[in-house]
């Protein structure tokens, strides 16, 4: 199989992992770890779930990674995750010496691979990574969007109901 397609594979598990994330209500951002072209670790977005600010999907892949291998260096694996990473994670990163990053989406707030910054990129560390973007982006990108959307119509129509209500209790 090309590169090209063992990207997708892995890429749309990663994305099975952001739709769990999703169907908990968490952000919708899903990450795999890959060894030798097997899957050793699997995580979604817990920060809502948790009341964590560490607990990203890439984060969490990574430690359940390190455990699979036995080791904090993860110098032969692929990580493909949903969404650009965001500094927090593109550090871990560069700590583990992940050798290889597939992304969907940018991130054009947070995303500190490509839109941002380049940190895995930036010859000032020890340890850089390849990197391939856009993989099934628009995928990537329309769980994210249609996340948004969902929680903006719910707090507009809850604001419709306050308003009701409040109508209501005037009369």
């Amino acid at each position: 199989m090309d590169i090209f397609n063992k990207d997708r594979n892995f890429m749309m598990a990663a994305i099975e992992e952001a739709n769990i994330a999703g169907a908990l209500g968490e952000v919708p951002i899903g990450a795999v770890v890959v060894f030798q072209d097997k899957i050793i670790a699997r995580a979604h977005n817990l920060r809502e779930t948790t009341q964590n600010a560490v607990t990203h999907a890439e984060l969490l892949a990574i430690q359940k990674a390190c455990e699979a291998i036995g080791s904090w260096r993860l110098e032969e694996t692929t990580l493909y995750v949903t969404l650009e990473p965001c500094p927090m994670c593109a550090g871990a990163i560069l700590q583990s010496r992940i050798p290889r990053v597939v992304y969907g989406a940018r991130d054009l707030k947070a995303g500190c691979v490509d839109s941002l910054y380049r940190l895995l990129n930036d010859s000032r560390f020890n340890h850089e990574c390849e990197v391939a973007e856009g993989i099934l982006a628009e995928e990537c990108g329309q769980l994210l969007t249609d996340f948004f959307r969902a929680i903006r119509e719910r707090k507009k129509e809850e604001k419709q109901m306050r308003k009701l209500l409040a109508e209501k209790e005037i009369l």
